[in-house]
């Protein structure tokens, strides 16, 4: 392959792939925050350090929600805050549409521009909230062609 991955295809790759590290069973998600092209943080949705994981035991759900569950943009912002790392002005890539209390979040922690790769209960004060904060928003895809090169880097002889 000649080709590079485009820049928005690799920070969602590595959102997707970051999704795989989650903890809860009921929606993986996984979230990148960049600026200046560099990746300054990334998270997963899972359970708070030390506390059991709804994979192994359920789980804990009240008014619909799982309130065992820290969200990938979450943990992602609070990486940057546990070891002083700057957000305002960076761009976020979460492989699903940040919930309400996430976008709040998002908006207070100066991210600019947030790119995401499918729709899940797109909350409408939500996107209300991220124009009137003047926060972007674009969904965009990973053609699964770029998951295939994988392979094949890494398989055919130079």
């Amino acid at each position: 392959m000649n080709e590079r991955i485009p820049w928005d295809q690799y920070f969602m790759s590595q959102s997707m792939l970051l999704s795989m590290r989650s903890t809860c069973s009921r929606l993986a998600v996984g979230a990148t925050i960049v600026r200046d092209k560099r990746v300054i943080s990334g998270g997963y949705n899972g359970s708070v350090s030390g506390d059991v994981h709804c994979i192994d035991e359920g789980c804990f759900v009240v008014d619909g929600h799982c309130v065992r569950t820290v969200h990938a943009e979450a943990n992602a912002l609070l990486q940057c805050a546990k070891f002083g790392v700057k957000t305002e002005g960076a761009d976020l890539y979460v492989t699903h549409f940040p919930c309400l209390q996430c976008t709040k979040q998002l908006i207070q922690s100066g991210i600019q521009k947030i790119y995401y790769l499918n729709d899940y209960r797109n909350h409408q004060y939500a996107v209300e909230l991220l124009k009137k904060a003047g926060v972007l928003t674009e969904k965009i895809s990973v053609p699964t062609d770029f998951f295939k090169t994988i392979e094949h880097v890494y398989t055919d002889p130079v």
